[in-house]
């Protein structure tokens, strides 16, 4: 996956937005104002930071090499992912997983709107 691919399906997600809080190389991707995923899209390798659950966190770094603790994030919900290691099917469905967390952390109303209740 490449960081065009990356940015571009982070964007695909309804209401999904990037902005750079931190500095101009460091895509912060958001859904009503919630992080779903950060990505220095530069960078070489290339590596998301992407919320998980705790459990299944445990489960990916056990697993493979290219998921560890979320660098400078909560170790407990968030993993940080050498997207190179992985097969992109796989980068796809934890984006995927990542967004579908935040969204089920919002209000019903704001769910709704995103047509995800």
């Amino acid at each position: 996956m490449t960081p065009e691919r990356l940015r571009a399906f982070c964007l695909e997600f309804n209401g999904a937005v990037e902005e750079f809080p931190f500095d101009e190389g460091t895509s912060v991707f958001k859904v009503l104002g919630k992080v779903f995923a950060l990505s220095a899209l530069g960078s070489d390798p290339l590596r998301v930071n992407l919320k998980c659950d705790p459990d299944e966190a445990v489960r990916l770094r056990a697993e493979h090499e290219a998921v560890r603790p979320g660098w400078h994030m909560n170790k407990r919900h968030w993993n940080t992912v050498t997207v190179a290691g992985l097969p992109e099917a796989m980068v796809r469905e934890l984006i995927e997983d990542s967004y579908d967390l935040v969204v089920a952390g919002l209000p019903r109303a704001e769910r709704l709107r995103l047509d995800r209740p």
